[in-house]
Parts: structure tokens; sequence; C-alpha cells
């Protein structure tokens, strides 16, 4: 049995890090570029800024049903494309890369990350007992089944393609902007509430109620890529589990399919023993660890670079007409 000494396995969690603090940066820096100019689309600045589409990555509803629009009719979104694109590519993601969008990209996965170490260096952080797990982890599924039965069952393409051009619609950018920017306090206390059981349960969020995360999740089960592990070489020391941030009894398991794994790769890291576990391409082909936050991103950015090029990234309404949505929402 080989134990790890010095290996580049253990830069992996560091390099995560980067890749997640990076694409969280640009988020804040296109909240804060959106932000001005809506200052300047209601009046209140003479400062043109361009609005930035990316932060159409906010947007699930409104991409969702862009999504069924696309898939009857073919059209591709006018009105937030970069919506779509962003939904298309997290999926595409999960489908070769497991939840990659979610453990290597995700800034709302970031957050939740940051609050469970806090809750570890409190000595707070719990892995919930098995039943209380399993009661909880429907709840996100049933909320991806809620968005999923009213947009593509109880809407018909009449009503999907009203909502889609509807004013509403148009302007839930900046509607979503102001109602973080003017939280009311039922809000207040329900984030206060999701931090708080952040810290005590590891990734409440991410595990228990994001229906974005259930919907790569269900892809991801089919993924080529996954974790195996080398049942003559595992020590059960459960290292394993106590670095995974889905709480997964990896040292359980041959091979880790499961939709909760992010892909994160912090099991492989942690573990003590070289070769116990593998990043793995159908099952038999053995990836290098670097490879699969090279390939996440790669695909993210390269659909990027692509809807851009073939004009599915920008909205095609007008600014003027922006402008008369956006007048009435508060700053």
């Amino acid at each position: 049995m080989k134990i790890i000494k010095k290996d580049i396995n253990r830069n992996i969690p560091l390099l995560r890090e980067t890749i997640r603090f990076l694409f969280a940066s640009y988020c804040i820096f296109i909240g804060y570029k959106f932000y001005m100019f809506l200052l300047w689309a209601t009046g209140h600045s003479k400062v043109f800024v361009n609005r930035p589409s990316s932060v159409e990555a906010f947007l699930p509803i409104s991409a969702l049903a862009s999504l069924r629009m696309f898939l009857y009719s073919g059209q591709y979104a006018r009105i937030h494309p970069a919506g779509l694109t962003i939904l298309l590519t997290a999926m595409l993601i999960a489908l070769l890369f497991r939840k990659g969008f979610c453990g290597w990209i995700c800034p709302v996965g970031l957050v939740s990350n940051l609050l469970e170490r806090l809750g570890r260096k409190l000595k707070l952080a719990i892995c919930l007992p098995k039943w209380l797990d399993m009661t909880l982890k429907p709840i996100k599924y049933l909320g991806l089944a809620f968005f999923i039965y009213m947009i593509f069952w109880q809407m018909n393409i009449a009503a999907v393609k009203q909502f889609i051009n509807s004013p509403y619609n148009i302007s839930v950018d900046a509607r979503m902007l102001s109602f973080f920017l003017h939280p009311s306090k039922l809000t207040i206390i329900i984030l206060l509430s999701l931090a708080i059981l952040s810290i005590i349960i590891r990734n409440f969020w991410c595990k228990y109620l994001c229906p974005y995360g259930a919907l790569l999740g269900i892809l991801a089960y089919f993924s080529p890529t996954t974790i195996k592990r080398e049942e003559e070489l595992c020590i059960k020391c459960k290292k394993c589990k106590l670095a995974c941030p889905a709480c997964i009894d990896i040292f359980n398991k041959e091979v880790i399919r499961t939709p909760e794994c992010y892909g994160c790769l912090k099991c492989i890291s942690a573990c003590p023993v070289e070769d116990c576990l593998q990043l793995k391409f159908l099952n038999k082909k053995r990836m290098p660890l670097w490879l699969l936050p090279v390939m996440i991103v790669g695909v993210f950015l390269g659909v990027w670079i692509i809807a851009e090029i073939t004009g599915h990234w920008q909205t095609q309404v007008p600014i003027e007409m922006l402008k008369q949505f956006y007048v009435d929402i508060p700053l």
C-alpha cells in the first residue's frame, strides 16, 4: 500500500477555490456593471454603461421558459438568450463531467461552501442522519418537478410565448436586482435562516433545496465521468466522506455515480492511499485530476465565445424599449 507523501492531487482544492473565486468576482463585477446600466436607463446617471448579458445567469425560470420554446419551435431566445445559453451549458457539463457547474463555477455554491467551512471551524457543521437526509432530499426534486410541470405541461406554448414577451420577463433582470437591493423583512429572515442552516448542516441549500442542482444531478447520473474506489486499497479511514461537501459515503461505494456528487474531487485529494480513489471516464480510462476543471471551464468559456459570435448571447430588445420597462423599478 502506497501512502501519498507529496502529490499534485493536493493542489486540486486550491485550484478549485481559485476558479470559483474568479467566477464569483466576475459575478460581482457584472452585478455592479448592471446596476450602473440601470442608473443610466432610469435617468439617475448620465454615464452610459453597456448592459452585461451575464446577469441572465440568475434568471432560471425565464431560462426554463426559453428552453420550452426552443424545444417546441427551434427558435432561440431573443429576450434573454444568455440565460438559456448558460442553462444549456450547465446541462451539457453535467452530462459530460458530473455536476461540474455546481462544483467549479456556481457562485451560490461557493457561498454555501464558505458557510460550511465556517461551520467546520466552529465545530458545528454536521452530516444529517440517513433517515433525515432521505426525508429532506426530495424537496429539491419536488421544486424542480413543480417548475417543469408549470412550464412544460400546465402552460401551453401560447402562454409560454406570452410570458417570454411580457413586460415582467423583459425587465425581470432589473426586478431581481431590486429585490436584493431592497429586501423585505421576510426575505432577510429567510436568507439568514438559510445561512444559519448552511453553517450547521453542510451545504444545506445545495443538497436539499436547489432545484437547479436537482436537474443537473439527474443529468450527471448518466455522465461517463465517475470516481472509482479500489476496495482492496481502501483502509476505511473515512477521510473521503469527511472532505465531501455532500456527505457521500464514498468509502462504502465502488463507483460514485450519485446525483449528489459535485465532481469537486475533494475526496480524492483527501484520500491518504495512492490510487484508492481514481477519476475515471467510461469507468475504464483514468483521467488526471487537472483535466476535469480544464474541461469544465473550457466547455463553459467555449460555449460563451460561440454564443457571442453567433448572436446567442446579447438580447435583441432595443435599449430604448428596455428603458421604458425599467423606469418604474426602484433602485
